[in-house]
């Protein structure tokens, strides 16, 4: 199949997508991560649309072709959610196979908690449990940090420099930005010309801060305690896929993601994998997805 290219309109703003699949297939909704964008699921988009999947990657809000709000509120929290919420509907469906990275399993964590009657089935890629994160980071104020991922997570304290990050990462030709898209432990990763293609977008203007305010609205250390929103044991069949060389997620977060799970759930470690698992390990990430969904779809068929 040919992967299509369009929009839809949600919560107020226009979204730009990738798509691929039988349009009367189940619907998979795919959410990119920073500094990313819908490409970076370009080789999940086919293998779930030949497993018979309707495969969706939109444009976050403020990234590629989507709108982008001006304003840190504009990207907390409660409008992440009702983005997802109102694409879900913009899409015709009431239910749909969820799967994100980085930022968009930081929003699809909360999404399932609070929405599970609008999720089959979810995957997180990298990112483990909110709140285990939030404990490993010691951004929960409990006193339980973890020295490891507090180094790995030293770096969002730069995010937040209104103006000294967009300066920073932009500078000398965005290098600093390309040398964080091309961090991979192996020969694989995401390709230059790809690389070429995020960076150019986030070099318009606003563009940078609109992709760094998900970081400012939600990830102050004051507040983390409730960020995200994950009230309720989440009972939604789950898969975890982390690579075990994860530069920004380390590995005790991963395994006490467990604790905050009441319903089927597996993880997987991809050892020898960085973060972009998408490029870096394309046929593992694909086969446990449609492996994950077809579980899923066998069991609630029953």
């Amino acid at each position: 199949m040919t992967i299509e290219k369009g929009h839809l309109h949600a919560n107020g703003l226009n979204f730009a997508l990738l798509a691929d699949g039988p349009r009367d297939g189940p619907l998979v909704l795919l959410l990119h991560g920073f500094p990313e964008g819908k490409e970076s699921y370009g080789e999940q988009l086919g293998a779930l649309a030949k497993a018979g999947y309707r495969a969706v990657a939109p444009d976050l809000r403020g990234y590629g072709g989507s709108d982008a709000p001006q304003g840190v509120e504009a990207y907390a929290m409660p409008h992440l959610l009702a983005d997802i919420r109102g694409m879900i509907h913009a899409l015709g469906e009431e239910r749909v196979d969820l799967v994100g990275h980085d930022w968009g399993a930081l929003v699809g964590w909360p999404f399932v908690s609070r929405h599970p009657e609008m999720v089959r089935s979810w995957t997180s890629l990298s990112i483990p449990h909110p709140t285990a994160l939030g404990r490993a980071s010691g951004l929960d104020g409990a006193g339980q940090a973890d020295p490891d991922q507090q180094a790995r997570s030293s770096y969002v304290g730069l995010f937040h420099k209104v103006g000294g990050a967009e300066e920073l990462l932009l500078d000398k030709k965005s290098e600093r930005l390309r040398a964080m898209l091309r961090m991979s432990p192996g020969e694989v990763g995401i390709p230059e010309t790809q690389i070429d293609e995020f960076v150019a977008g986030f070099e318009r203007p606003g563009r940078l801060t609109a992709a760094l305010n998900y970081y400012r609205a939600n990830l102050k250390p004051q507040a983390y305690a409730s960020f995200p929103p994950v009230p309720n044991p989440i009972a939604t069949p789950t898969l975890l896929v982390w690579g075990a060389e994860d530069m920004a997620l380390g590995r005790r977060a991963v395994e006490e993601t467990a604790e905050y799970l009441k319903g089927n759930y597996r993880l997987e470690i991809l050892e020898g994998a960085g973060h972009w698992l998408q490029y870096e390990r394309p046929a593992d990430v694909s086969r446990l997805i449609v492996e994950h969904l077809n579980q899923v779809s066998r069991t609630q068929g029953q």
